[in-house]
């Protein structure tokens, strides 16, 4: 190209900033530099295409350009180790993502993973018809030239790029808005100032209300019918301008010019090792890095980049759904923009007549031929294009005339979605929608008004004060102009562990791609071939997010096999999450047992958590090599513990392991054999401790005696000893209510403490005006001694049941709310256990209530000396000489065998009870208790 072709734009430009800022200087030097990018971008031997993200005139212009030039090679912007999975895009309907996945790091920091790149890709898009017409055209050769994923983030300090400042105006975004999660968006052709000043200007003297809006009416409506050299010049144009214009953030900066050197490195290095002509060949990338100063900018550019080898992490790469509202969100674009240019697109393709490139077999589209016309007569590149620039800078814009039909058909529409939304609309409103919308076009110098007038002009006529369904105007006018398209992955182009899945799940007979909610109901009983799919759907349910499947009727417990079951399924809706679930393994089971491991080795891992890793391996998975492992795992854990925090977890689920085992095998597992003796031993010698700490609550030293007393008889059958936990217990010494009480009734299960002395040291409190205030602390400890020492119970309502009837009403009411916020606040578990006793104590008829007297007023009345008393005062002796058949079942048990014989000396059962006095105290304790 010669070097005069924007000879006279430079000069207008040079007078121009002249004149308005009183001499030459920065203004001009801005002005005459981007006039030199986009002449040096146009000189380039090897072509370079600007595009703009999801615009339908790039993508128009694309399409039109493909069938002239017919490049063999084309060189696109998007991350290099993405390119095998552009062959399945043919397997799926658009939108979708490309997408680069790692969950374990290894040159990153640990808090950035999960690692996750998305590049979404539209029908509407530039992109998609470069890589459709690679694809499909025979001798054509597409290479990503962008840096690589794992580039992406060594580049980036903070592990996420700015996309732009979000639109403030823009509806909460919905579930769609999350497909993409939060992953690092990889966008091809972005195209947005970066200084804050000049956006504001463009919208206040655009008159317009975001970015999308401005795009829409000053670039992307006059660039739709215009020819390649027109479309190409003032998409540099652009870019230069907001390059030049962008702040000087150095980190952003250094990367744009690092991707800017990359590109031009792989694609040297490709021509080089190819041969392929650089006439030959088209570079698409976005107008922001077309218009680039770096020294390697040019096939015959410097070689003085170096790129640095990749890190260490494994990344995983897949397809996953991506919506209109999904790219919006995440690239900060006006909500709906994204699918105005998906209708706009479908207009110009129907006015221009241009025919798009698709992927065979995609969506059930065949594969159109080119036309000839086209692929005959391609563009020589010898032949350098005239400035056009020139000429698009002066031409007034063109007023496109009031479509009134088309105008006409949105309002009647958007009327009738209001109605069915809740909306009382009617046919005037209709009217003043079509009237307010030329209005607002009117008063923003715009002929024709846009889809964003008309959406402006719904939401003033119709959404009067409030939302009456769960949808608004805006987002109404939204669907109407073409939704919130979702894509999908087609099965083929699934990961090995989504296919298992939906074939596992195949008995079903459900569309589990289909997006929505299924109900899937199971009836083992009847069909056995279900219980495999059973089996499936709660590992899903524990790993995939909440609303994949969703249990309806029946559950899964430890020694239980439910026969029926009724399932709520999403498949298809958190199709992005079973993707992303097949990067971590080829099956379900593969993919539980690493999330097991990892909860059970990881740094943050205690012995509730090990254990609660134990339960679900053995809910979900077959076999007991897992089970075992992590059993062995958790005791690990527990001899290193120094705190109580997990108590009351650990003796949960310690004793519905047990219960599971003592049912199910036929020998408990050594593991937790060993688990059972190592927690005696450990909490005995932490229990003096948390009488005393601070920081341990009630609850937790009470799940601590719950384990010691619960697990006594496996401990002592295992070799340990009852004197270490009555030492711990003599060495505990509270100061807190709640603990006292929990004391007392320690050392009262441990028979250190009769109930007589328990209910005096009450009474003590109750006549003590002093403590009385404390005495909810005190029930409060009773309460959680329930978990410990369970036959408590009678008398933990006797001790309600006092304080009702001693205190009086000025004593009782003040201090009854902080007994039920007590109760309520640490006692919700144990409550039902005072509930039913209370409920068995006390009558059930309010007559009956005035003749009741507690059964803890009672006393029995003391008896006189029984005739067959032992003439030496031996009462265990006489006592049991007065019931032959309790001593006969005591010597069964001992083994001792015989008759009771009529000699004088007595019977055998005395003379057995002289020879084990003690077993004749407890037996006298006993029979006096009851």
């Amino acid at each position: 190209m010669s070097e005069g072709t924007f000879t006279a734009l430079r000069t207008q430009l040079q007078e121009a900033a002249t004149e308005f800022a009183d001499g030459p200087g920065a203004l001009e030097g801005i002005l005459l530099g981007i006039v030199e990018d986009v002449d040096r971008a146009v000189r380039e031997p090897l072509e370079i295409f600007p595009v703009c993200h999801h615009s339908p005139a790039s993508a128009l212009a694309m399409a039109r350009r493909l069938r002239e030039k017919q490049p063999k090679v084309v060189y696109l912007e998007l991350c290099e180790d993405m390119a095998p999975l552009l062959t399945e895009l043919r397997n799926c309907r658009l939108p979708v993502a490309v997408q680069a996945f790692a969950t374990e790091v290894d040159g990153f920091p640990a808090e950035w993973s999960p690692l996750s790149v998305v590049a979404p890709i539209t029908e509407a898009s530039a992109e998609y018809q470069a890589i459709a017409y690679a694809l499909d055209t025979p001798g054509v050769e597409l290479v990503l030239v962008d840096r690589s994923s794992d580039h992406v983030y060594q580049w980036d300090a903070r592990g996420t790029e700015d996309a732009g400042p979000a639109d403030p105006d823009a509806p909460p975004a919905e579930e769609e808005a999350a497909l993409h999660g939060d992953a690092v968006g990889v966008e091809i052709g972005d195209l947005r100032p970066r200084f804050a000043e000049l956006e504001e200007h463009l919208l206040r003297h655009g008159r317009v209300r975001h970015w999308s809006e401005w795009w829409h009416q000053y670039v992307e409506l006059p660039l739709g019918d215009s020819d390649h050299d027109t479309y190409r010049q003032v998409m540099l144009l652009i870019g230069s301008l907001f390059r030049r214009l962008a702040p000087g953030d150095p980190h952003r900066v250094r990367v744009d010019e690092d991707r800017e050197r990359y590109m031009w490195t792989r694609m040297r290095e490709h021509l080089a090792a190819s041969g392929a002509d650089a006439a030959d060949c088209l570079y698409v990338c976005g107008a922001f890095h077309a218009a680039s100063r770096v020294a390697e900018f040019g096939v015959d550019g410097t070689d003085t980049f170096e790129i640095g080898p990749r890190s260490a992490t494994k990344w995983q790469h897949g397809l996953i759904p991506s919506s209109h509202a999904a790219i919006e969100a995440q690239f900060g674009l006006a909500a709906g923009s994204v699918s105005i240019a998906a209708t706009q697109w479908a207009k110009n393709v129907g006015r221009t007549r241009v025919e798009p490139y698709r992927l065979t077999g995609q969506a059930g589209v065949k594969k159109t031929r080119a036309r000839k016309t086209a692929a005959a007569v391609p563009v020589p590149s010898a032949v350098p294009p005239s400035d056009r620039l020139t000429g698009f800078l002066r031409q007034q814009p063109v007023l496109d005339p009031l479509d009134e039909a088309e105008l006409l058909g949105w309002s009647v529409d958007i009327v009738r979605a209001a109605r069915r939304a809740g909306y009382l609309a009617s046919t005037a409103d209709a009217i003043a929608v079509f009237e307010t919308s030329i209005l607002l076009a009117g008063m923003r110098d715009r002929a024709k008004p846009t889809p964003y007038d008309f959406q402006d002009a719904a939401v003033t006529c119709i959404e009067k004060d409030s939302v009456p369904g769960r949808r608004d105007v805006r987002r109404l006018v939204e669907i109407m102009m073409g939704g919130d398209r979702v894509g999908q992955v087609g099965y083929d182009a699934l990961p090995p562990l989504a296919r298992d899945v939906h074939d596992r799940l195949a008995p079903l007979n459900l569309r589990l791609q289909q997006r929505g909610v299924q109900r899937a109901l199971l009836d083992m009983a009847a069909q056995p071939e279900l219980g495999p799919c059973s089996d499936v759907l709660w590992m899903l349910k524990y790993l995939m997010p909440h609303g994949t499947a969703r249990p309806i009727m029946g559950e899964r417990r430890l020694g239980e096999r439910p026969i029926q079951e009724s399932w709520d399924l999403a498949l298809g809706t958190h199709q992005r999450a079973l993707i992303e679930l097949g990067y971590e393994g080829v099956s379900i089971e593969q993919v539980l047992e690493q999330r097991l491991r990892r909860a059970a080795y990881g740094p943050q891992a205690t012995a509730a958590t090990v254990l609660a890793a134990v339960e679900d391996a053995t809910l979900y998975l077959r076999g007991r090599r897992l089970p075992d492992e992590l059993g062995t795992r958790a005791l690990e854990v527990l001899s290193a513990e120094r705190g109580v925090d997990g108590a009351p977890e650990v003796l949960r689920r310690v004793r519905r392991l047990l219960a599971y085992y003592r049912t199910s095998e036929p020998v408990l597992p050594p593991w937790i054999e060993s688990f059972v003796k190592a927690g005696y031993a450990h909490y005995c010698t932490l229990l003096p401790t948390a009488f005393t700490d601070e920081d341990a609550t009630v609850r937790q030293v009470a799940a601590m005696l719950g384990f010691l007393f619960s697990m006594e008889g496996l401990a002592l059958s295992l070799g340990c000893d009852r004197t270490q936990l009555e030492l711990a217990v003599a060495q505990s010494h509270p100061q807190d209510p709640s603990r006292t009480a929990l004391l007392w009734a320690a050392r009262t299960q441990l028979g250190h403490l009769s109930r007589a002395d328990l209910r005096a040291r009450c009474d003590e409190l109750l006549a003590n005006p002093l403590v009385v205030p404390a005495y909810p602390r005190y029930l409060s400890g009773f309460v959680h001694a329930l978990e410990p020492v369970p036959s408590l119970t009678d008398f933990v309502v006797e001790a309600v049941s006092n304080a009702f009837g001693r205190l009086p009403d000025p004593v009782l009411l003040p201090w009854l709310p902080t007994l039920i916020t007590t109760l309520r606040s640490s006692g919700t578990e144990l409550a039902p256990l005072l509930i039913r006793e209370a409920g068995r104590t006390f009558p059930g008829r309010l007559a009956a209530l005035d003749e009741w007297v507690p059964p803890w007023r009672t006393r029995p009345q003391p008896q006189a000396a029984h005739p067959a008393r032992h003439p030496d005062g031996n009462r265990p002796a006489a006592l049991l000489a007065a019931h032959p058949a309790t001593c006969d079942a005591v010597a069964g048990l001992l083994g001792c065998d015989g008759a009771w014989e009529p000699a004088d000396p007595g019977p055998r059962g005395a003379a057995l009870a002289g020879r084990y006095p003690e077993t004749g105290v407890a037996l006298e304790v006993l029979l006096s208790d009851a």
